[in-house]
């Protein structure tokens, strides 16, 4: 196979360089499984998942006890995209663009939009696979948060609820919109007030750093969601336990959908619907479920607003796995195709490995950025939405 990828490796770095300085919002954030591995659109990756173990007496003996053996559970994430963007260039396109001078610079540009192309898809699912898979709600749909000065209950309250649903507070994260942080930067002054925030970062440079133990992140990708139609909808009169996460609803119509934050007479708690309704039927919400008994009557259900959903989270409830695409393998197992070439190039800062193929045509080649990727919310007790 011809190497005609190696001259373009400082290009490609430099380009992801710029793109790894905007990824600020979730990919950093989550617990990620990347590698330079290939793997196939469809495939199964298993990701172990450990339990609390009960502590026991501890008792002199002769011998060390026979005990400690423990079950270590998964969860199956699947390799659910494979995607590519191509760069294509004929010859007489090199040549006008290389006479101009400008040729390595608008190639050094394609491939940062190819990066930030793939990364923003990774974004988009992560957040996706948040809200729809988060236990509770805080905070007031439409508002975004932190609007009152000198004011950061929105952020200590999600903090609460990720720790009595006994979430780890070591590694917390809050993934945000703009519009969030612009309330964070202009209206909450403690933390940009060198004398009381203790730093100048912020003030000059607007980084966000860490907040209440959460490392804060900015993302495109927290955008405005549309609630369901639902109306009129109760409970059973059946009544419900404390962490029920299935209630049978009634008499209602319209829709409520996985995302959609809700509520029950007599209880302040804000739920995440996980799986919705078109017409009566049974809701799942988020674990760890009912916050607060619903008693043997029939309870109204009210459907939040539209909101854009920050997330605050424990790193390990968000998983993402990239692999490299699967390419045919041929008679002595290498990968192979039609390229010329092709490299793996690895993201310094996020981790993520990107493949590099480049095809000749006639009188024209093209480059292919490509990546494969699954992401999923493996622990919704250890995920909360912060209502904007």
């Amino acid at each position: 196979m011809a190497n005609t990828l190696t001259g373009l490796i400082p290009t490609l770095y430099e380009a992801l360089d710029v793109v790894s300085r905007e990824m600020v919002g979730f990919i950093p954030a989550v617990a990620r499984d990347t590698s330079a591995a290939r793997a196939a659109l469809g495939e199964t990756i298993l990701v172990p998942i450990t339990t609390g173990q009960a502590a026991v007496d501890t008792v002199p003996g002769i011998s060390a006890p026979n005990e400690g053996d423990q079950t270590i559970n998964n969860i199956a994430m699947t390799i659910a995209k494979s995607k590519h963007v191509p760069i294509r260039w004929n010859g007489e396109e090199q040549r006008g663009m290389a006479n101009a001078g400008i040729y390595n610079g608008v190639l050094l540009n394609q491939f940062t939009q190819g990066f930030r192309t793939l990364t923003n898809l990774m974004e988009v699912d992560l957040f996706n696979a948040a809200i729809t898979n988060a236990s509770r709600a805080y905070g007031t749909a439409g508002t975004a948060p932190f609007a009152t000065p000198g004011n950061l209950s929105d952020i200590a309250q999600v903090r609460k609820l990720l720790s009595d649903n006994g979430a780890a507070t070591s590694e917390l994260q809050y993934v945000g919109s703009t519009a969030t942080f612009a309330n964070l930067r202009g209206l909450q002054s403690v933390l940009f007030k060198v004398n009381e925030s203790g730093t100048s970062d912020l003030l000059r440079n607007g980084v966000l750093g860490r907040l209440e133990g959460f490392d804060l992140h900015e993302s495109a990708a927290v955008t405005l969601q549309t609630k369901g139609t639902g109306s009129g909808y109760t409970t059973t009169s059946a009544g419900f336990a404390v962490g029920t996460t299935q209630i049978p609803l009634i008499t209602g119509t319209g829709t409520i959908n996985p995302g959609d934050v809700i509520s029950f007479t007599g209880d302040p708690n804000q739920y995440v619907v996980q799986q919705g309704i078109a017409a009566p039927g049974t809701i799942t919400i988020g674990a760890p479920g009912l916050m607060q008994a619903i008693p043997p009557t029939a309870a109204m259900v009210t459907v939040g607003g539209n909101r854009t959903p920050n997330v605050g989270f424990a790193r390990s409830a968000l998983q993402l796995i990239t692999r490299a695409p699967q390419m045919p393998v041929g008679p002595d197992g290498t990968a192979m195709d039609m390229a010329d070439d092709v490299v793996q190039v690895t993201d310094p800062v996020s981790g993520i490995t990107f493949d590099i193929a480049v095809y000749r045509q006639f009188m024209q080649m093209v480059y292919h950025v490509r990546v494969a990727w699954g992401a999923a919310a493996i622990k919704p007790e250890h995920t909360v939405l912060s209502l904007g």
